[in-house]
């Protein structure tokens, strides 16, 4: 589950941690570009805020944009790099993408530790009114979630969630053949119910978030705050830590069969997908000097 603040300021890592789990956007320089304009719309989610924490949080968001940008994105650039070499070298195995996933991982978490601090002040300062506004928001998610992920039927879930996937997975290998598509089926299928442990986890999460913001002021607020933005894995129950564990497994698995699987054509299609991405984000005006 990511935080109000840090769900936009690591969402362009994720959409590049997204390319290993071939679930990408199709413009993620463009999504970069105008994290400042998706911002306030992301925490009108669950923050009613006012024009004085608006002003506050552009400002912010500028600062850390400017540092992510500056020294986090050329670390970026070389990951997409060894991606694409893997792909080229025929290379992609699950050791290799277990790697990949846990770099991407770390650089996550040094993004979570930045805006730790801002996050702190914007919570603080809010209204009693704003926190009860919070809490309303966060059981509307949950249940927006459940109507949407839990309540249908799983032999429904399952077929949804493979259609899903196969829509994602076009923009980076183009149109899937019959075995492929046979292959998304059953990673789909052994993902089971997931969906009831995501959500629950999540609901989890927000409900301790919502109970330290209701006790903001006390003096270890930032540290309790920094625990649940930096090591959310750390309350994980261990029901959901072993369907997150055997999700990604499933996930690696899934990637390494597609490609397994896939054509001259197909493998030619992601490797110019990654060119694109890194040429994209290398053209960022922030990047020059």
């Amino acid at each position: 589950m990511l935080t109000p603040l840090a769900k936009p300021l690591r969402s362009t890592l994720l959409a590049l941690l997204c390319l290993l789990t071939l679930n990408g956007c199709a413009r993620i320089d463009l999504a970069y570009r105008n994290l400042d304009v998706l911002v306030p719309w992301s925490l009108n989610d669950y923050l009613d805020m006012n024009r004085e924490q608006k002003t506050w949080l552009d400002q912010q968001l500028k600062q850390q944009l400017a540092w992510h940008c500056q020294t986090q994105l050329p670390g970026y650039l070389e990951w997409l790099g060894g991606v694409r070499q893997l792909v080229v070298d025929d290379q992609v195995t699950d050791q290799a993408l277990r790697e990949r996933t846990d770099q991407a991982r770390e650089a996550i978490g040094r993004i979570a530790e930045a805006i730790t601090p801002s996050a702190s002040e914007l919570l603080r300062g809010m209204s009693d009114e704003q926190v009860s506004a919070m809490g309303q928001a966060f059981a509307d998610d949950i249940r927006e979630r459940r109507t949407e992920y839990v309540d249908t039927p799983l032999p429904k879930q399952i077929a949804e969630r493979a259609k899903r996937m196969e829509k994602r997975l076009k923009p980076w290998l183009g149109s899937l053949n019959a075995a492929q598509r046979q292959r998304v089926a059953g990673w789909s299928q052994a993902l089971g119910d997931q969906n009831q442990q995501w959500i629950a986890n999540r609901e989890l999460w927000q409900q301790r978030l919502l109970t330290l913001v209701r006790e903001r002021h006390a003096a270890d607020f930032e540290p309790r705050l920094a625990q649940l933005l930096q090591h959310k894995e750390h309350l994980w129950t261990p029901q959901y830590r072993a369907a997150f564990e055997r999700t990604e497994q499933q996930a690696r698995s899934l990637i390494v069969d597609l490609l397994a699987d896939s054509s001259a054509e197909q493998r030619q299609t992601l490797v110019q997908r990654l060119d694109k991405v890194r040429q994209d984000l290398s053209a960022l005006k922030c990047m020059k000097p």
